[in-house]
């Protein structure tokens, strides 16, 4: 769990969009700090609405860059000139509002307190299986916090799904610290049948599943690639964070897989689904990580390609195992995250390039987006905006029929056919 700063500059979107990050931040059991100086990571809010304030941003940047030990920029600026914080020599993550609670978890699970309900928040149902996971990460203190798996039945969690859909859901996200190890607690895995039951809840909405360990998901890769094939309400997206390409530095890690465990999974995947979307984590700058694991973790995303990819660099928490090791220098993981994040970029960019000029059918609408438009998602979670939205009358909640026009790093634009 970290202990994050946020600034927010600019106008009042923005500081809808700080909140709402930091609900999430909350809800994932990090705590805000008082001042830069004694946060794991800062939060940089960026406006660019003339070149004074240009200025003004990266300027901050700077500062912030030498106050804390991680600075990620979002916002405005962040999203329209994003390459001007590298120029600018500043070490910075530049990413999406939607991606910042994932860009600052140092590869941890997500917290869920031990009386986590469903939430309704707007079309978005969150519902909650389980509490706890079946790992013991030598970075972790989560599972301090949360201990083994501890999964409700079946149906219990089919129920709260439907009472969500009753309520008006229209997307429920399935969340947990490790989604692919329910049921393991009850002696059976049960996540492919947990999905199959909530897809046959009758209404229109759609389902996507959270954070899936690796291990987990070998084990039962083949039930689970059958139920998203078969199953036009789930999302074809899968979350397995693998951390390392190095099988030296996910021993050190004490994760339960190894690197052609996830491979393997992928494989399965890509098998079965023609359209999907693989999301991916890695920690960079593992204390034992040598010049040889960090590059084996590049050639890993090279050739998987995911189409999501969250970048951490490692900071120690207090308690755990991994804090006694003797750790890299800042300069080395700095140097290592910035070309990690590089190629982050270069890969999740061309996959959305290739999105331009193709059409997609039944596109949810999930929420407002900044200014006059909308957040959509299309069947594999890809994320496609549409301006001038108050033209088309469009509302959260609705399906839409989309043709992708153009496109940024991190996501598409698109507009009603």
């Amino acid at each position: 769990m970290a202990r994050y700063h946020i600034e927010t500059y600019g106008c009042t979107s923005n500081r809808g969009e700080s909140r709402q990050i930091e609900r999430r931040l909350r809800d994932a059991g990090h705590h805000r700090v008082d001042g830069p100086d004694e946060a794991d990571v800062a939060i940089l809010n960026t406006c660019t609405v003339v070149e004074k304030t240009e200025r003004n941003m990266l300027r901050r940047a700077e500062e912030l860059s030498e106050e804390t030990a991680d600075l990620v920029v979002t916002g405005c600026m962040a999203l329209a000139q994003g390459e001007a914080f590298a120029n600018a020599g500043v070490d910075a993550r530049v990413v999406h509002w939607d991606e910042v609670p994932e860009a600052i978890t140092n590869g941890e699970c997500p917290t869920t307190t031990p009386d986590a309900k469903p939430v309704l928040d707007g079309v978005v149902g969150i519902l909650p299986i389980a509490r706890g996971c079946m790992s013991d990460c030598s970075y972790c203190i989560t599972k301090f916090a949360t201990g083994k798996i501890d999964s409700p039945p079946v149906e219990e969690n089919v129920e709260k799904a439907r009472a969500l859909v009753h309520a008006g859901a229209k997307e429920l996200r399935i969340t947990g610290q490790d989604t692919g190890v329910y049921g393991w607690d009850r002696g059976e895995r049960k996540l492919h049948e947990l999905l199959g039951r909530i897809c046959e809840i009758e209404g229109d909405f759609r389902v996507r599943v959270g954070m899936a360990n690796p291990k987990g998901v070998h084990g039962i890769r083949d039930e689970l690639a059958e139920v998203f094939a078969t199953n036009e309400k789930l999302y074809d997206f899968l979350h397995a964070p693998v951390q390392s390409g190095s099988n030296d530095v996910l021993g050190d890690m004490r994760r339960q897989h190894r690197v052609e465990e996830f491979l393997e999974g992928v494989e399965t995947f890509d098998d079965r689904l023609d359209y999907w979307t693989l999301s991916t984590d890695f920690i960079v700058g593992f204390p034992t990580e040598t010049e040889a694991d960090h590059r084996q973790s590049l050639a890993l995303m090279r050739e998987t390609r995911p189409e999501k990819i969250n970048v951490t660099r490692f900071s120690k928490r207090p308690g755990t195992d991994a804090a006694d090791m003797k750790g890299l220098g800042g300069t080395v993981k700095k140097e290592r995250s910035r070309e990690m994040s590089e190629l982050k970029r270069e890969l999740v960019g061309e996959t959305y390039a290739e999105m331009v000029g193709e059409t997609r059918e039944d596109v949810l609408v999930i929420e407002e987006g900044t200014g006059d438009s909308v957040k959509c998602r299309d069947s594999a979670y890809r994320q496609l905006i549409v301006r001038n939205s108050s033209e088309y009358d469009l509302e959260p909640g609705e399906f839409v029929d989309l043709e992708i026009t153009a496109h940024e790093t991190m996501y598409a634009f698109a507009e009603p056919i």
